[in-house]
């Protein structure tokens, strides 16, 4: 038999929302031939609390592919929820630290992709 398991992939780009002043996060799928994902078919691999709430189908702003979006309306509201913790205990987080908690975010909407959790933050 074959014991080769079929997986779908996701190019992930990210780039920042000068409104929300938040990074967004930009999928674009492709099963395991490689042809593009359906709509219907990156909706399965995101969480039903954000399909089609704050996923969305749309261009990319800067390729005009056809991507799925992660709206960045609410995920600004958290991380400044993390960032505001972070400043009452006296801490502060470098750049690559927040992107490292969005990431962590992130994954909460698309818990189908694997991630790296070998890092830790260590605010100073």
């Amino acid at each position: 038999g074959n014991s080769i398991l079929k997986t779908r992939t996701y190019d992930v780009s990210i780039t920042y929302d000068k409104y929300y002043r938040v990074p967004r996060v930009w999928l674009r799928g492709y099963d395991e031939n490689g042809n593009p994902l359906t709509s219907t078919e990156i909706f399965e691999d995101i969480s039903a609390d954000h399909a089609h709430k704050t996923v969305t189908v749309e261009p990319h702003i800067h390729t005009g592919v056809v991507c799925a979006s992660i709206h960045p309306c609410r995920h600004s509201e958290v991380m400044k929820r993390f960032m505001t913790k972070f400043e009452e205990s006296g801490k502060t987080i470098t750049v690559d630290q927040y992107l490292f908690l969005f990431l962590k975010f992130m994954s909460a909407v698309i818990p189908t992709i694997q991630y790296d959790f070998t890092q830790s933050v260590d605010s100073k």
